[in-house]
């Protein structure tokens, strides 16, 4: 792999502060040095853009490229996320290169200490699922010659190649299919709003109901769940009610696992109609099979490293964002109507 820029070094800190390489080496190792020269040297590292080298002496070749890359994804613990790691280490293994993997659990400074951890650590390049609403501090590792590639949502304040899922249209897909079925009371129940994944599928399930004729009732629509239990209480917080819905579109694998049990408990799994964005495992071995709108999360995965390898091998063009289809799988769940 070529690199279109470098990192900088030790040497070019203490060259910026003034101070010798002994003086830059104490600051950074943490070791006592006079107020004035740590802030010299601090300023020279702000600068420069200089990150400390964790593995010079371990994965660091004589050409200083370290063959290892950086993926920050939400929660390694999520299938969704874990399918798109191993997408991305498909890619990366063919290049006889490490990726290592950490979870934000949608925190933006977690999100930044971990791009952080991976550029001292000396990462070739970053692929980041971004939880915050700032990537702008990614400028400066670009600037040292790190590629920075976006999977599943695109980032904000920094112009980066990104790769996602057509998340409105497979929104629109699953709403549409229930509106065939006969729905006119279909609830959602979705993620934080600022994710942009979830912003987008509520996006597409505003504009099929519209193109339904079909109002938007805020009664029948909980966002902010955050989890299976989060589904789970807010599938009952819907069918409970005075006004229940005749059919869910649950717009998040984990979300739909909660709601599923929300059915099952209530007597309502296979007279509810549902459909879910993201498969879930075991899909397909209950009775009716959940109907789904499919993600090709090992193609995100893919894609988004492929990008970043083709960065990395000195490819210059504009960034772009490629948008991957998704598909809608018929299992019965979707096609169950009104009662």
């Amino acid at each position: 792999m070529n690199r279109a820029g470098r990192r900088p070094t030790m040497k070019e800190v203490a060259a910026v502060a003034g101070v010798s390489l002994s003086t830059v080496s104490r600051v950074v190792n943490g070791e006592d040095v006079r107020a004035d020269l740590v802030e010299r040297v601090q300023h020279a590292i702000e600068m420069l853009g200089y990150r400390r080298d964790h593995t010079a002496s371990t994965l660091r070749r004589a050409d200083r490229v370290s063959a290892s890359i950086g993926l920050v994804i939400d929660d390694v613990g999520n299938p969704f996320f874990s399918v798109i790691h191993r997408g991305v280490e498909e890619v990366a293994r063919d290049r006889g290169v490490i990726v290592f993997v950490g979870s934000s659990d949608e925190d933006a400074e977690r999100e930044r200490e971990l791009a952080d951890a991976f550029g001292a650590r000396g990462v070739d390049g970053l692929l980041m699922v971004p939880s915050g609403a700032d990537q702008s501090y990614l400028q400066r590792e670009r600037r040292a010659g790190v590629g920075v590639v976006f999977v599943d949502r695109p980032p904000r304040l920094i112009d980066a190649d990104a790769v996602v899922s057509d998340n409105a249209a497979g929104a629109r897909l699953a709403v549409a299919h229930l509106v065939a079925a006969g729905h006119r009371r279909i609830g959602f129940l979705g993620d934080r709003p600022e994710i942009f994944t979830a912003a987008e599928r509520l996006r597409g399930y505003r504009e099929a109901l519209a193109a339904a004729g079909l109002p938007y009732d805020e009664r029948i629509v909980i966002r902010e769940i955050l989890s299976v239990a989060g589904g789970y209480a807010a599938a009952r917080e819907l069918l409970d009610g005075p006004a229940a819905p005749t059919a869910l579109f649950s717009s998040q694998n984990l979300i739909t696992m909660g709601v599923i049990r929300a059915l099952i408990e209530l007597g309502l799994h296979g007279r509810t109609a549902i459909v879910g964005f993201d498969d879930v495992p075991l899909s397909d071995a209950i009775r009716p099979g959940l109907t789904v709108v499919a993600q090709d999360p090992a193609g995100l995965g893919r894609t988004a490293a492929e990008r970043l390898f083709a960065r990395l091998d000195g490819d210059t063009s504009p960034a772009r964002k490629v948008v991957l289809p998704v598909s809608l799988i018929e299992r019965g769940s979707g096609e169950i109507p009104p009662f």
